[in-house]
């Protein structure tokens, strides 16, 4: 177990490298005319070339890419050129409200997506079919449009909810489910969709097994069955799944957020991109890798300690 740990922990470094070598050059190497955009039109050349010489970006690429990398192992990911704060406050402020709603996202996705597929894998007949069906349907719903429709009945008609911003769970717990409820939601039903499917195909798969014959002819109870056998052999496809819904729940983020106005990564990520602040850019960026390679980790140790065939 700990050699193959010590090659997920290697494998992952090496391509958090590699990624954010190719990110850095590609954002800020393709950060053409940014101190001209930061000034504005008539600024001069004289003012041009003093901004770009106090952000640094008259040096060579690589030189900057040096810089980069010394203050960003040292949790240093440099100053915001449009905000006046530091790029690890920002990404620092902002990763935690992301987080919790893609956290109760995923969470919720796996429970109701677990229970929908179990149930369509094991009853089959009118109740997986129904289930196939309204997969279908949350699936081909785009979150974003679903987002504003809970708005108008849930927000504004019948005033259960909050239409927009965020409350801090420190503040008030209550407030934190209320202003999430919606959010959640509207992430959440594709990848129920979805992630219901693949737990629904891995129980079929699994139940068809020799194994649960066997077990089954045994006399052994079918819950046991279900439960300890069948369903831990299909939990390594359900958890690989749900790593692919959480970052892809990072992504969709984004939208939701511009949605519901919640200061989260997504809304900051796009008020960077519009303002041409590169380091916010480029601290996003490197965030969410390190959330994809950790979760990546989590999800491969899990599944190791699941099926001990994994590892090899």
């Amino acid at each position: 177990m700990l050699k193959y740990v010590s090659k997920r922990i290697l494998s992952s470094l090496v391509l958090l490298v590699l990624v954010t070598t190719l990110t850095f050059v590609m954002v800020f190497g393709g950060a053409d005319n940014v101190a001209q955009n930061i000034l504005g039109e008539n600024a001069t050349d004289a003012q041009i070339a003093a901004l770009e010489a106090k952000l640094g970006i008259d040096r060579p690429l690589y030189e900057q890419y040096g810089d980069w990398v010394a203050n960003a192992v040292q949790g240093d990911l440099g100053q915001s050129w449009t905000m006046g704060e530091s790029v690890s406050r920002i990404v620092s402020g902002r990763l935690t409200v992301t987080l919790s709603m893609v956290t109760v996202a995923v969470i919720t996705i796996g429970i109701i997506s677990s229970l929908l597929g179990i149930t369509a894998a094991v009853k089959g007949g009118w109740a997986d079919r129904v289930i196939q069906v309204l997969s279908v349907i949350g699936f081909s719903l785009p979150n974003f449009w679903l987002g504003l429709i809970l708005v108008v009945v849930f927000a504004l008609n019948l005033r259960w909810f909050p239409a927009t911003g965020y409350v801090d769970f420190s503040t008030s717990p209550i407030g934190w489910a209320a202003a999430l409820t919606l959010p959640v939601a509207a992430l959440v039903l594709s990848g129920i969709a979805s992630a219901s499917q693949q737990v629904r195909g891995a129980m079929i798969d699994a139940l068809r097994q020799d194994y649960v014959r066997t077990l089954r002819a045994g006399g052994i109870r079918p819950s046991s069955v279900l439960f300890r056998h069948a369903l831990r052999n299909a939990m390594p496809a359900a958890l690989t799944v749900l790593s692919v819904q959480f970052i892809a729940l990072l992504g969709g983020a984004a939208i939701i957020e511009r949605v519901f106005a919640i200061p989260g990564l997504g809304s900051v990520t796009v008020q960077a991109a519009l303002s041409g602040d590169v380091p916010v850019l480029m601290g996003v960026v490197v965030t969410m890798i390190i959330l994809v390679v950790f979760v990546n980790i989590a999800i491969d140790l899990a599944n190791a300690w699941v099926n001990p065939k994994v590892r090899l």
